[in-house]
Parts: structure tokens; C-alpha cells; sequence
């Protein structure tokens, strides 16, 4: 497997130190030691911690948008792909105590965002063309908001730990999510 690049390793770095020391501990300076990385070297990546927390949204977006261009031409296609990106078909195992990685992601990124709440504007501008095309679907555009509400919901909890399902009941609302789509399409 090919090692991460510079720019890769630092905002996994930047994840870290906002997951285990908070948004006040993110430094440029502590994210560059964190990746191994030289200050300089940060530098031409990132020259601020603006820039730094930006590039984080943009990784998620970017991902996220990955998963969604898979999507077929049949009505709902496109609210399936959003479901399948964001709540997995089954409970994901965690480690011994912890988060799934995308999720520690996920997390680094909000907590990011409180150190730049202005970030959150190109996250706003992808969600906003989300439901766009989620109401553009072939579904009823209720049915497909309503969906995307539960599904936002979902990862919210999973992200913070909010009682989220455990499996079994994760599988079966899943499921009825699913149901629905196929319900709101012609």
C-alpha cells in the first residue's frame, strides 16, 4: 500500500490533535510534529490554520461527493447512494473503545470547525446542492427529505454516540429507509 502524501499525513495529523487535545491545541506547530513533518513543510501546504481546517472540509466533501457519483439513472438512485454513504448496511465493528476511523474524521472536522466558523461555508454550499438533485430524484421530494433528515440524524448520533442503533434495529430501519425511497419513486 503506497504511504500517505505530506499533505494526506498532515490533515490525519490535524484530526489527531483535535480528537485528543481539543480545537485550542490545534497549532500548526503541533500538527507538523504530529505528522513528522517539518514546520516549513506545512507551510507549503498549509499557511494558515485557516487553510489547514479548509482543506479538512474539503477532504470530507470530496469523499463524500466520491461515493455519491456512483449513483444510477433510476428514480431515487441518487437518495440511495446518499443512505449507503452515510449509514453503513450493518452496525460497524468499532475498535476496543473507539470510533471507526471515518468517524474520527468526521469528528476532527467539526471540531475544526469551532476553530474557523467560517469554514463551514463551502460544507453549506455542497449540502445545499445535495438536496437539489435529492429533490430532483424521481421521488417525492418529501419523502426524499425527509430521508435525508433521518439519514443527517443518523450520523449525527453515530458521530457524537447518541444512542445510536444497536444491530439488528440498525439493520431494520436501514431497511425501512430503503422502503421508503422505494415508495416515494413512480
Amino acid at each position: 500500500m503506497p504511504r500517505p502524501s505530506s499533505k494526506d499525513r498532515l490533515l490525519d495529523a490535524a484530526a489527531e490533535v483535535l480528537l485528543t487535545e481539543g480545537a485550542e491545541s490545534l497549532t500548526l506547530e503541533a500538527v507538523a510534529r504530529r505528522a513528522g513533518i517539518s514546520k516549513g513543510g506545512l507551510f507549503y501546504h498549509f499557511p494558515t490554520k485557516q487553510a489547514l481546517v479548509a482543506a479538512m472540509i474539503e477532504r470530507l466533501v470530496g469523499a463524500f461527493d466520491a461515493a455519491l457519483a456512483d449513483a444510477g439513472p433510476r428514480p431515487g438512485d441518487f437518495l440511495r447512494a446518499y443512505v449507503a454513504a452515510t449509514v453503513p448496511e450493518a452496525v460497524p465493528e468499532r475498535p476496543a473503545g473507539g470510533r471507526a476511523p471515518a468517524d474520527r474524521v468526521t469528528a476532527a472536522l467539526l471540531a475544526g470547525v469551532l476553530v474557523d466558523p467560517g469554514g463551514l461555508a463551502p460544507l453549506r454550499e455542497r449540502y445545499a446542492t445535495w438536496q437539489r438533485r435529492l429533490t430532483d430524484d424521481g421521488v417525492d421530494p418529501a419523502v426524499a427529505t425527509l430521508v435525508r433528515l433521518a439519514v443527517d440524524g443518523w450520523w449525527a448520533a453515530r458521530l457524537l454516540g447518541l444512542a445510536e442503533p444497536e444491530a439488528g434495529l440498525h439493520e431494520r430501519v436501514r431497511r425501512h429507509l430503503m422502503e421508503m425511497i422505494d415508495c416515494g419513486a413512480p
